[in-house]
Order: structure tokens, then C-alpha cells, then sequence
């Protein structure tokens, strides 16, 4: 109980510092010396990126209200400066444990492993030798170096750019100058030289003479700056994809949120940039050892398969594998719904086959997707392209705003529209989030509608690395509500009643809180009763305190939020009965899952939407019911088997804190190697 001195705690954690845990768990994976070396690599690499989106997007929103003087509050009670100070602290504690877990593990671990990170001082005279004719060949002419002085103003420097501060000094003036070198972007970051890799900016700055000749180099320090990379677009806009293309333009000139700076740079150096690139002294960040791992992306792609988790091949979903045409693909789904888990189930011989059929099928007569991220690989839009070259009705949402994918996605569909598919861009203040494909075809009783939903993107690379659900149904009752929640989305009218589909922002919302208090009824009734959820996020407020009051009725609530989670379970009166766990492992967690058992009802969802307000009111999501028995056993496997993890799951404490839950080995239970046995298994027993 709190005493007069000590207030009690929200009863939301913070947002913004539920997400710095949340990098906090993966670097916890770089930090594990049980994982094969570049998987630990390739941990440290996310850690960086994930920062980096953090600061681009939720730390620029809390500068503009802390600068602005606008006295908003978080869930918490925390105002944007405060909330900014603890951000600040946490992550500069995180970001020095990375830069020494670099330094004096993973580098050496490294160079024991015959990959030698090393700076251009460790190499012999033979190696800067080599170094020097490839700095002349490939380096110094597309260097510039950009002095400031008399006429020539601190220059941009653009955003997640590694850079060099210099301060040179004319030897016979005494004249000091400084000077940005932007290390080159389109060349790799690490430099091979004998059997050693040389980052790139330790080349440069070896050579920096050359570029300041008869100057000498009185100090040179590596820098990188990150930019608020959000934008709004005005709900007026006339044509979207116009309106898209002049705030991608706008990003690149955001206003600087971080810098990053080795923390070897003089105090003078710091206070050019700091003044230079107008910031303040606290966003600045000082890190030791390599700046940037994001990058180290690079070494993690080395054929070392020796230092590497062993290579995952998704299988063939057995009923997937009984299809050898086409039109078999749509008689399996009509015998009942299909369920598949990416990574573990192919994505390529299910839903890119299934994408196939309706373009090779000639009693396909339409094509409807929604695309909101997808990749060079996928052939979803060669399929779409197919379809329309073939005189099928084909359509594609695409979501100009899908945040970091704007400009590949304008692109897409520009080639789409060429090739004749009708291409839909959707609503200036809504983004279209669900991920949704309809077909219709020509069977002997009349057209019949077959349905994908999922909660993945369609994107072929980030299917073999995300694990995500996806649903293949004909029912008509949900096909129908698609189809109307397609012709909403291209059309002009309101949404009439959905039948069984959960749809943001007209009923979702809604019916979850509607499924909760379902639920506690039943509790309350003394009836059986449990809600189990499986999302990216929970931070809708309204959604936490109807968890709270299911609680408090005795509900038993099992939460398994990958990354952000404002509500605090386990205190006493309040969430007794909540237990919220994170698995942070080789696969990124993706899949969203609403489970809820009341009395002798049990109710199962699955889709795209995450518990956020965004999601639940500022989006086009979909939730679809699951309803066919098989694939609802199959889902509460996966939720029973996730639930059970002691190997790479976290467990969130009353305080806030969240703690690695470990058993001892020979009782650990690891989901995701659980998940590749059973899919294996699976697959062999469809062979025999």
C-alpha cells in the first residue's frame, strides 16, 4: 500500500518508455552468449534501428509539444519534458551498454571467428598501403568536403548519415576551420583489406589530409544525426499521391531530434555542431565504440552459416501441397478455411499460389487487394498485373502512407497502373491497415467469393522473418463483408451493418469492449471464463480499463504484447488476475490473436489490428472471426505453446519492470522451435 511519501502508481505505464524496454529486450539478445554470434549481431543491429524509428517518429512529436509549451499529460501524469528527460536517461544507459558489449565482446568474439573488425591503425604498412590505392580509386572523388566559414553557412547534413566533424588549422595563419565530410552512403561500411574489415570512416579519416592540403588536421570526430521523420497531410488533400511525394520531400530537411557523437570529440567539436545543427545539449548522445550498428546488417550477411542459427525452410502446408492447380487451390478453401503460420508455413506456396490461381484460373473473374507494405520479391503485384492484362477485374489499395515505405510504394503503383489495374490510394486521414484479398469466380452454381485475411504483410521478405497468421476462407458472410468494405474504401457512401466482421473505425472498437464485458459477465456468474490476447501493442486506455473491470470480476487474462504495454498488471484490487508476457526471439512476434471463452462460447479473432487508438479509430483495420473448428484448435495451440515459453519471454511486473523468465534447460520450452517441430511434423506426416 502507498504510504503519504510514496504515491500511487498510474494506472498506465508510460508509453514511450514501455517501447525503450522493449529495445532493451532485444539488446538483452545481443547481449546472450548462448545465440550463435551473428544472430547476437543481428540483435544489435535491430536495437539500433528501432531506435532510430523511435526518435524519427515519437521523440520528434514530444520535442514539438515540449517546445511549443503545450501542457499535455501522458497516461502517467508525465509532461513531454519529462517524459524526454527519462527517455534520455534510459536510453543513454542502453546505448552504452551496446557500445561496450561491442567493444569488448562482440569484436573480439569476432576476430577468434577470423572476421577482424579493426581500425586502420591495427593494419600493417602492406594494408594501408591497399587501403590508401582504394581510398584514390574509389573514395576520394565522391568525398566533398564542406567548410563553414565566410560565405559558407554550417552545411545539411541529412538524416542517419555517419559523418566526419574535422577542424583543420592553416599552419601559417593559425586560421581554424570546420568542416563536414559525409561518409559516402553507396559504399559499403566495412572495407576489406587481407583478412581484416576496416569501417569505412576510419579510412577516411586516415586520409583526411589529402582533402585539406597544406591544413592540418587538428581534430576529426565521427557524427550521425537523426531527423523527425513524421508528417501529417491535410485532410483536404486532392490527390493524395501528389500530396505524399511533397512531404517525403519535406522529410529529408526534418528538424534534427539527435545527435550522435563519438565520445571522444573534444568539447569545442561539440559545441559546433551543437550550435551548427541548432540542438540542444540534451538531445545530444555520446557513444563509445562503433557509431551506427545498425549497419552491422553488413556483417551479419557474411556466408559464415557456421556462426549462424541453422537455415529455416518454411514447409508446404499439407492441404496446400494436395493443390496442383489452380482451381484445386480454390476447392481446398472450399472445404473448409485454411489457417497458416508464416515463417513456419511457406508464404510462397500459400498465399503468393493462392494470389497465382486467380490469375491463371480462367473462371477467376476479379482480383481485390489491400497492399500496405510488399517487397521486390512478392508476386502479388505481378499477379494483379496478370489479372488485368488478361482483361480481370483488378484492384489494389495501396497506402501511400505506410511510414518509411512511401516512396516504394508510390512507385508500385505507378507500374501497376501502367499495366491497366485499377489502383486506389484511399483516405488522406485514414490509412488503410487491413490486410485483406478478395476473388471471385465463376463456379457452376453462380460467382463465389474466396477471402485471405491476415495479419502480415503481403511482402515475401519479411515473411520469412515475421511470424504472422493468415485465414483463407469462402465463407459468404464474411467474403460479403469484404467485398463492401472494398467497395466502401474505392467507392463513396457509409458502411452498411458488417455481418461477422470486426471493422475499425465503424465497429471494432465496439464489439472488443462488447467480448470483454462477455466475458466478465460470465466470471461474475461464476460461469468459465478467460481472455487471452496476442498483440504488437496495447495502449488503448478505454480497452485497459475494461481489462481492469473483467479483472476484478475474476477473469483470468493472459496478454502477450510484443513490444508496448501501458497497462500494469498484478496490483492488487485492480489486475490481479492479469499476466502480460513479451517473446522476443529469432522471429519477430507479428500475429494478432483476441481470444475470449464465456461460459460454453468461445470466440476467436484474428487480423491486422493492434489495441491502439490509431488502430481503433484512425485506421481501416479488419478483425475476422474464427470459426471453423480446426483452424480455431490450430490458434489455441499456438496461443497454448506461446504462453508456455521459458526460454526468450519477459514477464511484466506491477513495478513496470520487465524480467527474463528462464527455467532450467531440460525444462525449457522454446515457442518458436516448438512451432518449426510441429510444422516439420506436420509436413512429413502428409508425405507418408
Amino acid at each position: 500500500m502507498a504510504t503519504a511519501t510514496e504515491p500511487a502508481p498510474s494506472r498506465l505505464l508510460n508509453r514511450e518508455l514501455s517501447w525503450v524496454e522493449f529495445g532493451a529486450r532485444v539488446l538483452e539478445l545481443a547481449e546472450d552468449d548462448r545465440l550463435p554470434l551473428l544472430e547476437r549481431l543481428k540483435f544489435a543491429a535491430i536495437f539500433s534501428q528501432g531506435l532510430d524509428e523511435f526518435f524519427m517518429v515519437r521523440v520528434a512529436g514530444l520535442l514539438e509539444l515540449d517546445e511549443a509549451g503545450v501542457p499535455v499529460r501522458s497516461a502517467d501524469g508525465l509532461g513531454a519534458g519529462q517524459t524526454l528527460e527519462a527517455i534520455r536517461e534510459r536510453v543513454s544507459e542502453l546505448t552504452a551498454r551496446q557500445g561496450k558489449l561491442w567493444k569488448r565482446d562482440l569484436a573480439p568474439a569476432l576476430a577468434a571467428r577470423g572476421i577482424d573488425v579493426a581500425t586502420i591503425d591495427d593494419c600493417s604498412e602492406r594494408e594501408r598501403e591497399k587501403l590508401r590505392k582504394f581510398f584514390e580509386r574509389e573514395v576520394y572523388p565522391i568525398l566533398t568536403p564542406l567548410a563553414v566559414g565566410s560565405g559558407q553557412p554550417f552545411p545539411y547534413v541529412s538524416g542517419l548519415s555517419l559523418s566526419l566533424g574535422v577542424i583543420a588549422v592553416d599552419p601559417d595563419t593559425g586560421e581554424e576551420r570546420f568542416a563536414r565530410v559525409k561518409v559516402p552512403e553507396v559504399l559499403d561500411r566495412f572495407v576489406p583489406v587481407g583478412k581484416r574489415l576496416v569501417p569505412l570512416e576510419s579510412v577516411i579519416a586516415h586520409f583526411l589530409p589529402m582533402l585539406f592540403p597544406g591544413m592540418e588536421i587538428a581534430e576529426r570526430a565521427l557524427f550521425r544525426v537523426t531527423r523527425d521523420a513524421d508528417f501529417e497531410l491535410s485532410d483536404d488533400a486532392d490527390d493524395l499521391l501528389e500530396a505524399v511525394e511533397s512531404e517525403l520531400r519535406r522529410r529529408r530537411f526534418g528538424d534534427v531530434v539527435r545527435l550522435e557523437l563519438s565520445r571522444s570529440a573534444s568539447r569545442d567539436m561539440r559545441d559546433r555542431l551543437i550550435q551548427g545543427l541548432d540542438v540542444r545539449p540534451g538531445q545530444v548522445y555520446e557513444i563509445e565504440g562503433l557509431l551506427d550498428q545498425s549497419e552491422l546488417w553488413e556483417l551479419v550477411a557474411l556466408d559464415r552459416p557456421d556462426l549462424k542459427p541453422p537455415a529455416w525452410a518454411p514447409v508446404v502446408p499439407p492441404r496446400w501441397a494436395r493443390a496442383a492447380s489452380g482451381a484445386e487451390v480454390f476447392d481446398e478453401i472450399r472445404r473448409g478455411d485454411l489457417l497458416v503460420q508464416q515463417p513456419y508455413d511457406s508464404f510462397r506456396a500459400s498465399f503468393e499460389a493462392f494470389a497465382e490461381a486467380a490469375a491463371r484460373d480462367p473462371d477467376v473473374i476479379a482480383i481485390k487487394t489491400a497492399v500496405y507494405r510488399t517487397s521486390d520479391e512478392s508476386s502479388l503485384v505481378s499477379s494483379l498485373i496478370e489479372c488485368a492484362e488478361q482483361g480481370k477485374q483488378s484492384v489494389c489499395l495501396v497506402e501511400l502512407k505506410a511510414r518509411f515505405d512511401e516512396r516504394r510504394n508510390i512507385e508500385w503503383s505507378r507500374e501497376m497502373e501502367e499495366a491497366g489495374v485499377h489502383v486506389v490510394h484511399g483516405f488522406p486521414d485514414l490509412k488503410i491497415h487491413a490486410k485483406m484479398t478478395l476473388v471471385v469466380r465463376r463456379e457452376p452454381g453462380g460467382l463465389r467469393r474466396y477471402v485471405h485475411i491476415g495479419t502480415g504483410n503481403y511482402n515475401a521478405s519479411t515473411a520469412r522473418v515475421y511470424e504472422d497468421l493468415g485465414l483463407f476462407t469462402a465463407d459468404e458472410e464474411i467474403s460479403a463483408d469484404v467485398a463492401d468494405l472494398f467497395n466502401h474504401v474505392t467507392g463513396f457512401g457509409r458502411p452498411q451493418l458488417f455481418r461477422k466482421l470486426l471493422v475499425a473505425p465503424f465497429t471494432m472498437r465496439d464489439r472488443l469492449v462488447e467480448e470483454i464485458r462477455r466475458v466478465a459477465a460470465a466470471a461474475a456468474d461464476g460461469a468459465p471464463a478467460r481472455i487471452r490476447l496476442k498483440v504488437n501493442a496495447l495502449v488503448d486506455p478505454t480497452v485497459v480499463e475494461e481489462l481492469y473491470t473483467a479483472s476484478t470480476a475474476g477473469v483470468p487474462i493472459e496478454i502477450q504484447a510484443r513490444s508496448i504495454c501501458m497497462l500494469r498488471p498484478g496490483v492488487k484490487g485492480l489486475s490481479e488476475t492479469i499476466r502480460v508476457t513479451s517473446i522476443v526471439d529469432r522471429f519477430l512476434e507479428h500475429s494478432r490473436v483476441y481470444w475470449f471463452d464465456a461460459g460454453d462460447e468461445t470466440n476467436v479473432y484474428m487480423g491486422s489490428a493492434d489495441l491502439m487508438p490509431r488502430n481503433l479509430d484512425r485506421r481501416i483495420e479488419v478483425l475476422a472471426p474464427v470459426e471453423n473448428a480446426r483452424a480455431k484448435a490450430e490458434i489455441g495451440a499456438i496461443l497454448d505453446s506461446a504462453f508456455a515459453d521459458t526460454r526468450n519471454t519477459w514477464e511484466l511486473g506491477a513495478d513496470g519492470e520487465w524480467t527474463h523468465r528462464e527455467a532450467k534447460a531440460k525444462k525449457a520450452h522454446a515457442h518458436q522451435e516448438a512451432m518449426m517441430r510441429r510444422a516439420q511434423l506436420r509436413a512429413r506426416r502428409a508425405r507418408s
